[in-house]
């Protein structure tokens, strides 16, 4: 078995706007970091992987460095860069090679001077442009010779990583192919994300702005890892972090908060809408969070129907329960009931992501809906149940007809598909597939995930022989 391999964590640090996350997603080879001109998009640290020759390393994609402000969003978004640089064993400080060099900058290059790491000066969107010109009044920084690069295009982004990552790596031991002892050339396809194959489960919290998405993540990791701060729509991009309890492996995706379609002005928080259904559907489980300390809205109802039309399993938590009286607990719970009643199969829990409280029995939920999710169910067991459902209540007659259900067996999985055969399945209406879908909840065990029914009528042999 060969030893794990060191993965140095690269963070990348500048001002608002400069090109972080198109530096980002390019190292990625992905488009997690979300990118548009508009300063300030990124708000908490964003983790990825990538590899540059045979070496891989963790990039961190940082907001806006504001390390004078001393309260506000800023000042979060300020010390979660702080907390990068601290993870850093190399810190790449990006800065605008059109912008030219600002009094931000020098407040930026002093504060990483202090920081005692390696800091390697980059001058980005130099494309069109003379690099020597473009990188020339960066020397001022007094951080070494300044890289002049292009992370739109890639250009010279290559030799930076392998500059940064010089020392903290072994080199390469073999030789090239031909035997000549020279290098294979690098170019933008070096980069390869790192793809781990795993069981963990992949969790997207979404749910209204400001009900405690970010407290919550916060709460399961034991530190401030993402900017929970009373303000709506705090977060913005939806961030991946990887997460372990009691031995069992998961990411956890902190997203920006949903609003109604209305009221979604900005460019930015439409591109965080974007973001929290792409999220959505890439995840294995869904929790979507409920306000105990507000009524269940509409907009509740609209998040709700999204990740049902996705087909992925949900548990549903209704956050500050601390803060509801027994009255106000009875009514959410009848609200509950009444709004959400398509959402009978998922599992409902009433917790404080402030305090901790609820969380073990919402795990476990969570845990049972991802199981239930990737169910492998055997045909024999869906034909004997289905025909024990049949027995029990036989579908209706259409005219002198009446449906006849055969075998049953797995078509698919997250969520589950059930493909019944038979003849004149046409005609069976919706209150018999629901009939249907609780038999073979209840035999399965599949709580937590929509469960899909296919019908298939068999095809008659001798139709093509007929004439």
């Amino acid at each position: 078995m060969k030893p794990a391999v060191f993965k140095p964590v690269v963070v990348l640090v500048g001002r608002p706007n400069v090109g972080k996350s198109t530096l980002f997603n390019r190292l990625t080879r992905s488009r997690d970091a979300l990118v548009a001109d508009f300063p300030g998009l990124t708000r908490d640290r964003h983790y990825g992987e990538g590899r540059v020759g045979d070496h891989p390393f963790i990039v961190v994609d940082t907001g806006g460095f504001e390390p004078v402000a001393k309260n506000g969003i800023m000042a979060e978004m300020a010390r979660q860069t702080v907390q990068a640089v601290d993870e850093a064993d190399v810190i790449v400080f990006l800065t605008d090679g059109r912008a030219g060099l600002t009094g931000h900058d020098r407040e930026i290059a002093e504060r990483l001077r202090r920081s005692g790491r390696k800091v390697l000066l980059a001058v980005n969107k130099v494309e069109g442009m003379s690099r020597a010109s473009a990188a020339a009044e960066f020397y001022e920084l007094g951080l070494g010779e300044p890289h002049a690069i292009s992370s739109a295009h890639g250009d010279g982004v290559v030799d930076l990583i392998e500059e940064a990552l010089q020392g903290l790596v072994e080199p390469a031991a073999e030789a090239d192919a031909d035997g000549d002892g020279t290098e294979q050339a690098a170019g933008d396809e070096d980069f390869v994300p790192v793809d781990a194959v795993d069981h963990r489960i992949k969790l997207a919290i979404v749910g209204r702005p400001n009900v405690g998405k970010s407290t919550l993540v916060n709460t399961l990791l034991g530190e401030e890892r993402v900017i929970a701060f009373d303000q709506p729509g705090t977060t913005r991009d939806a961030i991946e972090i990887e997460f372990e309890r009691g031995g069992r492996r998961y990411t956890l995706i902190d997203t920006a908060g949903l609003r109604k379609r209305g009221k979604v002005f900005e460019a930015i928080e439409k591109f965080s809408v974007i973001k929290t259904l792409q999220a959505i559907e890439a995840s294995n489980v869904v929790l979507l969070m409920l306000d105990g300390s507000a009524e269940i809205s509409e907009q509740d109802a609209h998040i709700a129907g999204f990740v049902l039309e996705t087909g992925r399993a949900l548990v549903v938590a209704i956050n500050k329960w601390d803060q509801a009286d027994s009255e106000r607990r009875d009514e959410i719970k009848r609200e509950f009931e009444r709004k959400l009643r398509f959402l009978s199969f998922a599992k409902m829990h009433t917790v404080s992501a402030l305090r901790g409280a609820g969380i073990g029995p919402l795990l476990k939920s969570i845990e049972a809906a991802h199981a239930a999710a990737f169910a492998k169910l055997s045909t024999p067991k869906l034909t004997r149940t289905l025909q024990a459902a049949v027995e029990q209540q036989q579908p209706p007659r259409k005219g002198i007809f009446r449906p006849k259900l055969r075998y049953a067996h797995q078509g698919g999985q997250n969520p589950p598909l059930i493909v019944i055969h038979g003849s004149a399945l046409d005609e069976i209406p919706d209150s018999y597939r629901r009939f249907l879908e609780a038999r073979f909840r209840e035999t399965f065990r599949l709580d937590g995930t929509p469960l899909k029914i296919e019908f298939r009528n068999s095809r008659n042999p001798y139709l093509d022989k007929a004439g």
